[in-house]
């Protein structure tokens, strides 16, 4: 009676091993297809200049000197990214007309000052530069160039660079200037290239 028993108990023993190995073989997971989702990121090119201070410089000009300087320096601020390819990005300061910089206010006042008589120093260092160089935005030679920046690879073409420049007006340029109150813009612009 006890073989019979041993002998059920393993016949017990091996059908419920063989239930539970079919039971879970039943309970295996079912994959179904991959869906996708598509994802696209756009980074758009940007190029900005922003003057951050500085953006009214008042002279008190004295007949035939040439030493005018402004009364404060201005801070510009160029930030950039850009695509790769990139090699270069200028920095520019110019007038819209190399002959009339500045206007007089006074009706009948006919003298202007030139872009040659207003010079650009750039960072608190070395001369003052006259803006009489033809930038790449307009064709008037009335324009300084700031500074360079090389893009090199991909390892700047996200960034940004701070020029302070200070301003000096150069009245031997225009002997006679008659006493007026004279208005201009400057334009500050930057290009990458190519």
């Amino acid at each position: 009676m006890k073989a019979r028993f041993h002998l059920f108990a393993s016949v017990l023993a091996v059908a419920g091993a063989m239930a539970l190995l079919s039971s879970t073989a039943a309970a295996a997971p079912g994959n179904s297809n991959v869906g996708n989702v598509q994802f696209n990121a756009t980074l758009g090119e940007s190029l900005t200049v922003t003057v951050t201070a500085g953006t009214t410089v008042n002279f008190t000009l004295a007949p035939n000197n040439n030493s005018n300087t402004g009364s404060n320096p201005s801070t510009v601020v160029t930030a950039w990214v850009l695509k790769p390819g990139r090699t270069n990005i200028a920095v520019w300061a110019y007038f819209s007309s190399a002959t009339a910089a500045l206007n007089p206010a006074t009706a009948g006042n006919t003298t202007t000052i030139p872009s040659s008589a207003i010079g650009v120093q750039v960072g608190g260092v070395g001369p003052f530069n006259s803006c009489t160089t033809v930038s790449p935005f307009n064709a008037a030679a009335s324009g300084v160039l700031i500074g360079n920046t090389t893009i090199t690879g991909n390892t700047n073409t996200n960034g940004n660079r701070t020029d302070t420049l200070a301003y000096n007006i150069d009245t031997t340029v225009v002997p006679q200037l008659p006493a007026d109150t004279y208005t201009g813009v400057l334009n500050i612009q930057a290009q990458a290239t190519p």
